[in-house]
């Protein structure tokens, strides 16, 4: 699904969704995992951080690729970056879980600025730019 034109893939999704809406999350959390978040542009990312809450970004990235930390750290402004890193090796450790549940409420945020057409999540086929 995920090479499908995004239009198609919604309207599957959808579909899915009406016969089971359970199923239809389980695919959508699949088709689209925190770690993508790297493929998102900058601005998508700038976006992105104003929705999420502070404590919610410091679990999420305790767990995060260190490639996707410094994305995310490089659309912050540096003291904000410094903070985030200092709150994070602060944090100690935290279940896995914790962690889990924090990176599938960014992505939660992430779908719904996509929807919104605030956010281009990548992954969907079709859509060329110029």
């Amino acid at each position: 699904m995920n090479y499908m034109d995004n239009s198609v893939e919604g309207v599957l999704i959808d579909s899915i969704r009406d016969q089971d809406e359970e199923m239809a999350s389980q695919i959508q959390d699949l088709m689209f995992v925190f770690d993508n978040l790297i493929d998102v542009d900058d601005r998508g990312i700038q976006t992105l951080l104003r929705d999420v809450p502070q404590e919610v970004l410091q679990k999420a990235l305790k767990g995060a690729e260190d490639n996707l930390r410094e994305k995310i750290y490089r659309n912050m402004s540096k003291r904000a970056a410094e903070m985030l890193q200092d709150d994070i090796e602060a944090m100690g450790p935290i279940r896995v879980s914790d962690v889990e549940g924090a990176q599938k409420e960014i992505l939660s945020v992430a779908r719904r600025l996509a929807d919104a057409g605030e956010l281009m999540l990548t992954g969907g086929g079709g859509d060329e730019f110029v």
